[in-house]
């Protein structure tokens, strides 16, 4: 393969709208428009890549499309002020992946104002295993900090729902490493020594949680919660989070519906609180990166992750939609 070509998964689709992939080796001149190239690294399986290879929903509306929501790597050409060629930088969000071509490739070319460098203390491929998931549970820990006066020396536990899926397990890791008492809860009885090997001292059934609640509010139970899941675990999440607690929003697998009253909001000061971890400002994700960098524990995160190689990706895919795999899945696109 010559300097003017790169690998890629290659997403097709037939007239009929039939999703097709296969491993191409295409030149340069087919990368999208963008004012730094670089030359990827590592990128995630993520549960959107699983749908979008596939064909499943919408999520990709223009073929050929190369998928990857994610990725690191180092800058290899860059007419961007703040970038220049070997920076090792991180790219999560922006449709990366869904609308511009993402990281199932060993070159990608993007706005370097999508761009973040990569934090001291940090690996690319850490960095990878933290991904879009890590951030996600990093942007919604400090939002309970700022909407939920959030403290580790709360009475209450914080509730993490879907606690064994990517973003609940950097969550609960992190929550735990900060001091926090950390209850996390999941539908599968054999993740409860895993969530308990990230930090979380309470086990909660999901079905606890999908039960109708008796009334519009409930015990306080929770300091704070970050729901993965939305829907009638939502509702219950509201009713039992304490006075002036805040639950951030982060998935809606359970349902985007949301049947509540305003009596959480009116009488005990509850702020519900959406994460969007694919547009947020450079300057808060900054952040975000430099405290996964330092406040996530890294054994915790090694634990938590699966490593495979290119060829891999397509098998994978499949395996997470069915929730065969746990934690994180990092993709080595050099091996």
């Amino acid at each position: 393969m010559s300097d003017n070509e790169f690998n890629a998964l290659l997403l097709s689709a037939d007239d009929e709208g039939k999703v097709s992939h296969s491993f191409e080796t295409l030149s340069n001149d087919r990368l999208p428009e963008g004012d730094v190239t670089v030359a990827v690294k590592y990128t995630t399986l993520n549960y959107k890549d699983g749908m979008i290879l596939s064909g499943i929903g919408k999520l990709v509306r223009d073929y050929p499309h190369v998928p990857g929501i994610d990725f690191s790597g180092v800058v290899e050409e860059s007419a961007h002020p703040d970038y220049k060629p070997g920076d090792e930088v991180i790219l999560t969000g922006w449709r990366v992946g869904e609308v511009h071509w993402g990281g199932f490739a060993t070159r990608a070319r993007v706005s370097g104002d999508w761009l973040v460098p990569l934090p001291k203390g940090l690996s690319l491929e850490q960095s990878m295993a933290i991904g879009t998931a890590g951030l996600t549970a990093m942007l919604a820990i400090m939002t309970l900090e700022e909407h939920g006066r959030l403290t580790p020396d709360a009475d209450k536990e914080v509730l993490v729902t879907g606690g064994a899926g990517g973003v609940g397990s950097v969550a609960v890791s992190i929550l735990a490493n900060l001091g926090y008492k950390v209850a996390a809860s999941t539908g599968r009885e054999e993740q409860h020594d895993y969530l308990k090997s990230l930090g979380a001292t309470t086990i909660v059934s999901r079905d606890e949680l999908i039960e109708a609640p008796r009334g519009p509010l409930s015990k306080e139970r929770w300091a704070g919660a970050i729901d993965n899941v939305g829907g009638p675990t939502l509702h219950h999440v509201l009713t039992t989070l304490s006075y002036w607690g805040a639950c951030a929003s982060v998935g809606n697998a359970g349902s985007f519906k949301l049947d509540t009253t305003v009596l959480p909001f009116l009488l005990r000061g509850i702020n519900l609180c959406g994460i969007d971890s694919a547009t947020c400002p450079k300057d808060r994700r900054v952040v975000a990166w430099d405290r996964l960098s330092t406040q996530l524990p890294q054994d915790k995160l090694s634990d938590a992750t699966n490593r495979a190689g290119f060829a891999e990706l397509p098998e994978l895919a499949g395996k997470i939609l069915k929730g065969q795999i746990r934690g994180r899945m990092v993709i080595n696109v050099n091996k």
